[in-house]
């Protein structure tokens, strides 16, 4: 009985004729390569066989070495039940949809470049904000990101 699901199958199926029929283009290969890369994370194969293997005693050492992974990234992807496993790489989600990168259209100056433009340390300008010579606001960003914006020249 095969173990791996019909979708899977049909994505490697399309990697198996691409190989040994005509080759198709370049970006047809890349994308039925990277679609059958995709089927194999998803399908629920890998997670019945990471759970055959701890309960036959495999150590998450061995499963991380068997799926190219390091141990911590092999229990968050698969240690505990289905719905652990669901809001962990729901959570994931949401983390990675955040921009990594500081916005640059914000108002004032960050503290670094006010501490810079004034020849002083970061720890002077807020220093100077604690004692009201220096006007600072806290912009809040819709996604919950705070920054600490300085507006020296006032």
């Amino acid at each position: 009985m095969p173990y791996l699901s019909d979708e899977t199958r049909v994505a490697l199926e399309r990697v198996v004729e691409g190989d040994s029929g005509a080759v198709p283009d370049a970006l047809a290969r890349l994308r039925d390569i990277r679609s059958a890369l995709a089927a194999l994370e998803e399908d629920p194969a890998t997670l019945t066989a990471v759970r055959d293997a701890v309960a036959s005693g495999s150590s998450w050492d061995d499963i991380a070495s068997a799926a190219g992974l390091k141990p911590a990234a092999a229990k968050w992807r698969w240690q505990g039940s289905d719905e652990e496993i669901a809001a962990r790489h729901q959570a994931g989600r949401k983390r990675a949809a955040r921009p990594s990168s500081v916005p640059t259209d914000l108002p004032g100056m960050s503290v670094s470049e006010a501490a810079k433009k004034l020849g002083v340390t970061p720890q002077a300008i807020y220093l100077q904000v604690s004692r009201g010579t220096l006007r600072a606001e806290t912009v809040e960003l819709g996604d919950g990101r705070k920054y600490k914006r300085v507006f020296p020249e006032d």
